[in-house]
């Protein structure tokens, strides 16, 4: 299954609920049930200005439902990853975050302090993919990168 997906032309991601609506179709027509816990999580994902933990999803769809389990959140995250809607930063730890706006293999700068996660626009990502395909003659994919760093908000606490 190829899961490289190539970013999107159009700035449509940034909006919540021109986000929200795509990823309903997707499960509309993967013919899943659409529950009023698993569109709460879909909402805080296509809303999300950054890049949120199960824990912070969790707190954030208990407001609304309290009963929801963090099972239910976790079984959606593993949904709407797996029909590639939703990306996944894995970090060794367990920490990992979710990202519902680019759902397509994109750079990640990660502060070491904060653990704040920012998606620079660099177009030259998708040339990078291409050139490492034409000189090795694999073929990608996925692929994930991250630079590690102090954030600007970190580095005026010293």
């Amino acid at each position: 299954m190829e899961n490289l997906r190539s970013e999107p032309k159009t700035k449509s991601m940034a909006d919540p609920q021109i986000r929200l609506n795509q990823m309903l179709t997707k499960l509309k027509e993967q013919d899943c049930r659409i529950t009023p816990q698993r569109l709460a999580v879909l909402k805080i994902l296509a809303g999300s200005k950054g890049h949120p933990g199960v824990e912070q999803i969790y707190e954030q769809v208990r407001k609304d439902f309290p009963t929801t389990s963090l099972a239910t959140v976790y079984k959606t995250l593993t949904l709407m990853k797996e029909i590639g809607e939703v990306l996944e930063i894995g970090f060794p730890e367990g920490s990992n975050r979710y990202d519902g706006n680019k759902p397509y293999p994109h750079p990640h700068l990660i502060c070491v302090k904060c653990k704040e996660i920012i998606d620079p626009d660099l177009a030259t990502l998708s040339d990078m993919t291409q050139e490492l395909e034409q000189d090795t003659d694999f073929r990608i994919l996925n692929h994930r990168l991250d630079f590690f760093g102090i954030c600007p908000r970190c580095r005026k606490k010293k």
